[in-house]
This record gives structure tokens, C-alpha cells and sequence, in this order.
């Protein structure tokens, strides 16, 4: 194709950077093929949307973290009931958890951004995960302490010390809401029998696995604000 000069319209060469017949320089020369005409098609290619979830990394993720992080959790909160040990922190564990799980998902994106509702998404994932490994295995040590290592009568005492111990604070609670005394000590009696022990742990279960699940969300969002690049506006 012929290169002609925008002022003269006089023939040039079309490496030339000026005109020969009048001098003007040719700053409004566009190359048709080569690295000029490849930056306008990257700017067309659709970009990754920061709120949408490439779902199997993330959960890959999640599972990897999420399941042992589970069942620390709930190794150590039975050590710290059955031992009637202080474990505090235990609960941040899930936190720092999440958040690890989302700087491995944003590691691997391209581009590495992130919405703090999706990183809170991915960690509702990664508490899904731990509390399910968590409860499993809840109830897997307390069936194996009873029936196959013998040794429920420790989750029994342990069990009796608990009750005994905060009644007084469950007794006021009950008292505040019109339950007189009689009826707290049969209340009191009801948990110490083999199934309010049963109804009492699963009690704790659930109240666990919900913290679990806030503690993941709080830690995937805090996860993407902090750890994520966040997108800038195109100019």
C-alpha cells in the first residue's frame, strides 16, 4: 500500500519520519499489522468480572484448608471441654483459614481481584466445609471414647462438671424468665441423663458450626479486601 505524506500528499517512504517535499513529520502514521494493531484487540477481549467465582479452584481450595481446619477445631474443643481448659482463639482459626483460601484463589486469577462479597462467598464455603469436618468428627471421637476405647465415663464426668459448674448462671437465666426452682432442678436433673447429655452436645454442635460458618465469612471478606488487588476504573 502506498504511504503518502498528509499535508503534500506527495509519495514517501514508510519508514520515513518526515516528509521529503515539505518537512512535515509523520506522527499520524498507523501500521496495519504488527504490535499497533494487537493493543486495540487486547482492549476488546471481555474482561474477568471481580465479583464472579471460578468455583472449582475455589472450592478445591476451601476443602483443602476448610476440612483440616475442622477438625483441629473440633479436636481441640473437646480437649478444652474434656479437660476443662480455656482454648481461646480457637474460632479465629476459621477466620485465618478463609482468608488463606482466598489468597490461594486470587493467586492463581488472572487478573488477581476480588470483591469482598465474593471473598465472603468463598469463605461461607470454607465454613460449610469445616463445619461438616467438624461436627463429623465431634461425633466421631465421643462414639469411639464410649464404645470403643470404654472411656465415657470421662465424657461423663465431664459432662456433670460442666453442668454443675454453670447451673447457677443457667438457673438465673431460667429464673429471669419464670421458671421456678423446682422446675430448674428437674431441668438440671433431665441434663445429666444420657439423653439431655446427648441433646447438650448437639446443642454445642450447632452453636460451634454456626460460628464457624460467621468466623469463614468474616475471614473470606477480610481475605479480599486485604489480600485480593482491587480493580481500578478503565480511563
Amino acid at each position: 500500500m502506498e504511504v503518502t505524506c498528509t499535508r503534500c500528499h506527495q509519495p514517501i517512504d514508510e519508514n520515513a519520519t518526515y516528509c521529503a517535499s515539505c518537512g512535515l513529520p509523520q506522527l499520524l502514521y498507523q501500521a496495519e499489522t504488527g504490535a499497533g494493531a494487537a493493543q486495540p484487540e487486547r482492549r476488546q477481549e471481555p474482561v474477568r468480572d471481580a465479583a464472579s467465582i471460578a468455583w472449582k479452584p475455589a472450592m478445591s481450595a476451601a476443602a483443602r484448608l476448610g476440612v483440616p481446619a475442622g477438625i483441629i477445631f473440633a479436636v481441640c474443643n473437646l480437649y478444652s471441654f474434656i479437660y476443662n481448659s480455656n482454648l481461646a482463639g480457637l474460632m479465629f482459626l476459621m477466620g485465618a483459614a478463609a482468608a488463606w483460601v482466598v489468597a490461594i484463589y486470587v493467586r492463581n486469577q488472572k487478573p488477581a481481584w476480588l470483591t469482598i462479597g465474593a471473598g465472603a462467598r468463598i469463605g461461607l464455603v470454607t465454613g460449610i466445609f469445616s463445619a461438616w469436618a467438624s461436627a463429623a468428627t465431634c461425633g466421631l471421637i465421643l462414639y469411639g471414647a464410649r464404645y470403643w476405647f470404654r472411656s465415657g465415663q470421662i465424657v461423663d464426668a465431664s459432662w456433670s462438671r460442666t453442668v454443675n459448674d454453670e447451673f447457677t448462671q443457667i438457673a438465673d437465666i431460667w429464673s429471669s424468665i419464670g421458671i421456678d426452682a423446682h422446675t430448674s432442678a428437674l431441668l438440671k436433673a433431665k441434663m445429666i441423663t444420657p439423653g439431655g447429655q446427648a441433646e447438650g452436645f448437639l446443642s454445642m454442635t450447632s452453636q460451634f458450626a454456626a460460628g464457624l460458618l460467621l468466623f469463614s465469612v468474616a475471614g473470606g471478606a477480610l481475605g479480599a479486601r486485604f489480600l485480593a488487588r482491587p480493580r481500578r476504573p478503565e480511563a
